[in-house]
């Protein structure tokens, strides 16, 4: 009798684990909510104490509007039987997709693109180019090999490009001294001022630039992140420093070239991630609609296929961990398009790394 009743807690818990969602917080929709507008308040109610949300409660009967026609849309989708992605009542449940875009996708990488023109800086060179594409590895993830730090939330600054920069830097220079260190965006917000602009924007080819130029970046516990440009308090502490010797540019519009990039080491890459399935991702791999009006900077820290033969990529956002799986998202790879997906391999950089951090300079001279 014992024994039945360990296999029933143990089969109970099972079925509970299976029904996890990948997002944290995440609350189920039915049918049922959608009913009545009294079910619908009821949704929303849960939803809000699910999230932690600072809208002004004088505009709830607003939010509330903005909600009900975001849950229609996600439970109509999530019925699509072709779609291999799922959509959530996530934290952006109750913005429009105009102000999601404004306050999450607003670093206008496509507008620091135009101001920049043709020349992408950096080394001329590609050092993974003759690599053959054949003989890479089916997969990979540089989350399980150590080099990705956890997922960090950019708020509602436009500073995608600091969170890029900092995610490939900390990768490679996990690779190359087995040390992971999370760094500080902050430093580049506040500092990195000559051409990128904190919270309007930047590029990550000029962050990674900067990097070189100013003798390092220091760590994120130096210099904790603040959500919004202040004045440079960078001090030079040669046991915080990381340093890189410059960065390549991946060719433009070249998936196989971005693969043989990242089997090496985490990618800085800009994608257009405006659109409402973007918005509400959940889970699965990526394929909506998208453009190439790059608005947003992620890192490409792996690739994959799944058992269906879906291949894509692995990106890791800066939107904090309640969104996508765990705050990425898999993007389908190998598209029909030279861009890739929202323009991915359109703009992918990496830093480039061989000399030791300052510290072990400073320790070699004694």
């Amino acid at each position: 009798m014992m024994k039945k009743k360990v296999l029933l807690v143990l089969a109970i818990f099972l079925v509970a684990l299976a029904t996890v969602t990948p997002e944290a917080g995440a609350i189920d929709l039915t049918d049922k909510d959608l009913e009545t507008e009294e079910s619908l308040w009821s949704l929303y109610e849960r939803w809000r104490s699910h999230h932690t949300v600072s809208r002004d409660l004088n505009e709830k009967q607003r939010r509330f509007n903005v909600f009900m026609d975001n849950a229609r849309y996600i439970h109509h989708f999530n019925k699509r039987k072709d779609a291999p992605y799922k959509l959530s009542l996530n934290k952006f449940a109750d913005l429009t997709n105009h102000e999601f875009r404004s306050a999450y996708a607003g670093s206008r990488i496509h507008h620091h693109r135009a101001l920049r023109g043709a020349a992408r800086g950096g080394r001329s060179s590609f050092m993974y180019e003759s690599i053959d594409a054949r003989g890479l590895p089916v997969s990979v993830d540089w989350r399980k090999k150590g080099a990705v730090t956890p997922v960090k939330d950019q708020g509602q600054c436009g500073s995608c490009w600091a969170f890029s920069t900092v995610a490939a830097v900390e990768g490679i220079n996990q690779i190359k001294t087995k040390k992971l260190v999370s760094l500080s965006e902050q430093n580049l917000i506040d500092c990195d001022t000559e051409e990128n602009q904190g919270c309007n924007g930047g590029l990550m080819s000029y962050a990674f630039e900067f990097i070189k130029n100013n003798g390092g970046i220091t760590s994120e516990a130096a210099y904790p992140y603040m959500a919004e440009q202040g004045k440079c308090a960078f001090k030079e502490n040669k046991n915080e420093l990381v340093s890189i010797d410059g960065h390549e540019n991946v060719p433009e519009n070249d998936e196989d070239s971005l693969l043989k990039a990242v089997a090496h080491q985490p990618v800085s890459v800009a994608i257009d991630a405006s659109s409402t399935d973007f918005q509400f991702y959940s889970e699965g791999v990526f394929a909506g609609n998208c453009g190439t009006e790059l608005d947003h900077g992620v890192a490409v820290v792996g690739y994959g296929k799944t058992r269906h033969g879906i291949k894509y990529w692995i990106v890791r956002n800066s939107w904090g961990p309640e969104w996508g799986e765990g705050g990425y998202i898999r993007m389908l790879r190998g598209g029909s398009t030279a861009e890739g997906l929202c323009g991915i391999a359109m703009e992918a950089s990496y830093p480039v790394k061989s000399s030791p951090n300052p510290e072990h300079k400073h320790r070699d001279e004694l």
